[in-house]
């Protein structure tokens, strides 16, 4: 039974000043599922109705009550959804699960397939592979990696493949071994980028989806200055650039892919935070904007969304400026599939802040609208219209 409805605040606003992108999908609307730690009065998954051409939102309240769905993967098909279970064995390394869920596209609701091990303890990102047959996981606490075939049905069989990091880093407090903290697929699908924030590594696996394996590539790994302590990774749509948000260091790292052998050349490395700022901080998550023009990144403490413009040529960025997320620790956000507008996830206090994108400036412009979730951390979208 779905539980009682969250409070959703919403202010009204006129379309004449809506991005030309948002009036463009006038027919679209999109189910939005938001992970969560579930402590304090969080249940698990929660969704969300959104249309982006009003920008109108709808709770439709608790999705799937699961324990720690701190992040999230939506199957091509639309109609499947897979979450982590972040957790820890008494030696952090053994617990960690993985989740398939159907999608009720007509209410949101999600009904649990099954449940597989993750290998390792504290499983934070994970992604569904281009031809949809395998789920690949990221190990934070047991700094590991695996896939999961997926059956017809959409369930998990236990791991076909696992990796286990071996190192340190420069920074004894948080890099005192390895820390796998995202995993993506190159665009050919035959590549796995996984960022470790233990190693300052950027470490590439060849991906072979009819098996679901993962073998190390040739050369191994991109190094990243010492103490960056890599998080999140996205590539450029283009698919020639590649970008990786770094936690420890609080700056945005620009490589060139080169798509034939999987790997990365680096580019550029820029400061999520405006100049002069002394305060502690760290950064959560990075994604390029749909249009391929710009690139925005969280920062937990300053508790903004960092804005920049990509060179077409080049990929390198440029500063546009620094969002108050009107929360604090905004460990995540979505940017909705047309580009529209951002979601903006404030962890500690318990909500998510919608703004509008400018398709021109890439600038965010708060919508005045404020979803209350308890923790929330991961923001997905599924296109149901």
């Amino acid at each position: 039974m779905m539980r009682k409805t969250r409070r959703v605040v919403l202010m009204s606003f006129a379309m004449a000043g809506w991005p030309s992108s948002a009036r463009g999908a006038a027919k679209h609307q999109y189910l939005v599922y938001i992970g969560t730690y579930t402590r304090d009065k969080s249940q698990g998954i929660y969704v969300y109705r959104f249309e982006p051409a009003t920008g109108h939102v709808e709770s439709l309240g608790l999705a799937a009550e699961t324990a720690n769905p701190s992040f999230l993967a939506v199957h091509q098909n639309g109609r499947l959804l897979y979450a982590v279970s972040e957790m820890y064995g008494s030696e952090g390394r053994t617990q960690g699960a993985v989740s398939a869920f159907t999608i009720d596209r007509s209410t949101g609701r999600l009904t649990l397939l099954n449940q597989v091990t993750s290998r390792g303890g504290g499983p934070c990102h994970l992604v569904v592979d281009k031809a949809g047959k395998n789920v690949l996981v990221a190990n934070y606490g047991g700094g590991s990696v695996a896939a999961m075939p997926v059956k017809a049905d959409g369930s998990l069989s236990e791991a076909s493949a696992f990796i286990q990091h071996q190192g340190k880093g420069a920074d004894p407090k948080r890099q005192s071994g390895p820390h796998a903290h995202s995993i993506n697929l190159s665009a050919d699908n035959r590549y796995a980028m996984v960022a470790d924030l233990g190693l300052d590594q950027i470490l590439y696996y060849r991906f072979d989806t009819a098996h679901g394996t993962l073998a190390p590539n040739e050369p191994p790994f991109a190094k990243l200055q010492p103490g960056a302590g890599p998080r999140h990774f996205a590539f450029h749509p283009n698919g020639r650039f590649a970008y990786v948000i770094n936690e420890i260091a609080s700056t945005v790292t620009a490589f060139a892919y080169h798509r034939p052998g999987g790997s990365l050349k680096q580019l550029q490395s820029i400061s999520t935070l405006p100049e002069g700022f002394s305060g502690s901080n760290s950064t959560a998550e990075v994604q390029v904007h749909p249009s391929g023009r710009f690139l925005y990144g969280s920062n937990r403490g300053h508790d903004s969304i960092a804005a920049f413009s990509v060179d077409p040529r080049n990929g390198t960025l440029k500063t546009i400026g620094h969002f108050p997320t009107q929360g604090r620790t905004p460990r995540n956000f979505g940017i909705d599939p047309t580009g529209s507008h951002l979601f903006a996830a404030n962890q500690a206090t318990g909500n998510i802040v919608l703004f509008r994108i400018d398709p021109k400036t890439g600038r965010l412009e708060a919508t005045g609208q404020v979803l209350e979730t308890p923790l929330p951390v991961c923001v997905k979208f599924v296109r149901v219209r």
